[in-house]
């Protein structure tokens, strides 16, 4: 990403959960890989945003001239207030919109709840040549499933072998699949909810279920750690980011899309025409 972007080290490799991992272990405050400071990462967002335009540009027109099958899954995945709606906005919003597709899953509606939990998930799964992103995920069917106790241990357990083998679905069918979650300190989150509270612009970012949810985070963080024991492989990689630091957050997910778009070796697709004959033809025309 140039010799500005102040990455000592690949973040690649430094959030990836792996064999062993804990998440009580990851410092949500830290800017693992990162050297410098907020100024500096708000300018290597700037010098990234080019370089993720360019490659979504690319891997649309191959998919549109080129019958290019590949296409990327970002999943978002957090407790309230932790930046998915950042990552969105200032990520995503540096590409061209219709090579991105947006899902954001609320809580399920009475038709979803008569499918399979993966039902309503895989008719948004996105296109040949586009950015498909999930604002939360399946994965809420067993975070949620598992914290507030919706769903048998059973049930449980069947969902993650589910996810595996949609995931594994996707990758074998040209999707390169991220999954990301952004980890964010009680203590944050608790200035970002009185952020909204004491901001009339911001109160309807706020919901009182927001509170109820936090008093859980315990048991969320369990949940958490089953879903990395249970689904993290190496086709469908996690990777937890310390998301205290907004900026950081920001930049890291930049980076894991620019490194998963660049591994695909990415060139403009061949025109299917005679340049030249066609520039005559303008010329005379």
């Amino acid at each position: 990403m140039g010799k500005e972007s102040f990455w000592a080290s690949d973040p690649n490799e430094l959030l990836r959960v792996g064999k062993g991992f804990t998440l009580a272990d990851i410092d949500p405050d830290s800017h693992a890989g990162y050297d410098g400071d907020k100024a500096d990462g708000e300018k290597s967002l700037v010098e990234g945003a080019e370089i993720l335009a360019d490659q979504q540009e690319m891997l649309f027109a191959n998919s549109r001239m080129g019958d290019d099958p590949r296409r990327v899954l970002l999943v978002l995945q957090a407790m309230d207030t932790a930046g998915k709606g950042g990552i969105v906005k200032h990520v995503m919003g540096a590409v061209d919109p219709q090579g991105v597709q947006l899902a954001a899953f609320k809580k399920p509606t009475a038709e979803e709840l008569e499918h399979d939990f993966l039902w309503r998930i895989r008719k948004q799964v996105p296109e040949a040549g586009m950015i498909g992103v999930f604002d939360r995920s399946h994965y809420e069917d067993v975070l949620i499933g598992r914290v507030r106790e919706l769903a048998p241990p059973e049930e449980l357990e069947r969902r993650y072998d589910a996810i595996n083998e949609f995931e594994r679905e996707l990758v074998e069918d040209g999707t390169t699949v991220i999954k990301v979650m952004l980890h964010i300190s009680a203590d944050e989150q608790k200035e970002r909810l009185a952020e909204r509270l004491d901001r009339p612009d911001k109160h309807w970012k706020f919901n009182p279920g927001d509170i109820d949810e936090r008093l859980l985070a315990p048991r969320y963080q369990e949940a958490y750690q089953i879903v990395f024991d249970r689904t993290a492989t190496s086709d469908a990689p996690w990777y937890v980011i310390p998301a205290n630091r907004k900026w950081y957050a920001r930049l890291a997910v930049q980076h894991l899309l620019i490194d998963a778009l660049e591994a695909m070796g990415l060139d403009w697709p061949k025109a299917d025409y005679d340049v030249e004959e066609q520039k005559a033809r303008l010329a005379a025309s």
